[in-house]
């Protein structure tokens, strides 16, 4: 509609976070606390953790805030941003309000430990295996 309040807007394609996770996969995984065991890939440019229902990953724990911490993307890799919780954000042992994160950095947030990990991505590479029938030319 062209009527000059009306305009097009294209839309928005999801961001899968650029050359990071295409050449990287990262995960969260928890070590201790009531989620033990369990792993969470980090697979767009924001993950949120906490006790809500709103939150990609949820862990009920009544030391997690509903919204604890942020897991975003960066060019290099991920880092995490605390969300105000009420327990704070425990990196390596330190207390961090945001900072970036490297692989097997411990995270603790209230009674939960977690990791972050990071691992290569397994490059696809085509591959055509053809009979050596199928391979000839047939004469018309």
């Amino acid at each position: 509609m062209h009527d000059g309040r009306t305009r097009n807007v294209e839309a928005l394609k999801p961001d899968r976070g650029g050359p990071f996770l295409e050449t990287h996969h990262a995960s969260i995984t928890v070590l201790r606390g009531p989620a033990a065991g369990m792993e969470y890939p980090l697979e767009g440019k924001r993950t949120t953790l906490g006790r809500s229902a709103q939150v990609e990953i949820l862990i009920d724990d009544p030391s997690i805030s509903s919204e604890h911490v942020a897991f975003e993307l960066g060019s290099d890799g991920f880092g995490i941003r605390d969300l105000a919780s009420t327990n704070g954000v425990r990196v390596n042992g330190s207390d961090i309000l945001a900072t970036p994160l490297k692989h097997g950095d411990l995270i603790s947030l209230g009674g939960c430990e977690l990791q972050y990990i990071i691992e290569d991505r397994a490059r696809n590479t085509k591959t055509w295996v053809l009979d050596s029938e199928d391979a000839t030319e047939e004469e018309p």
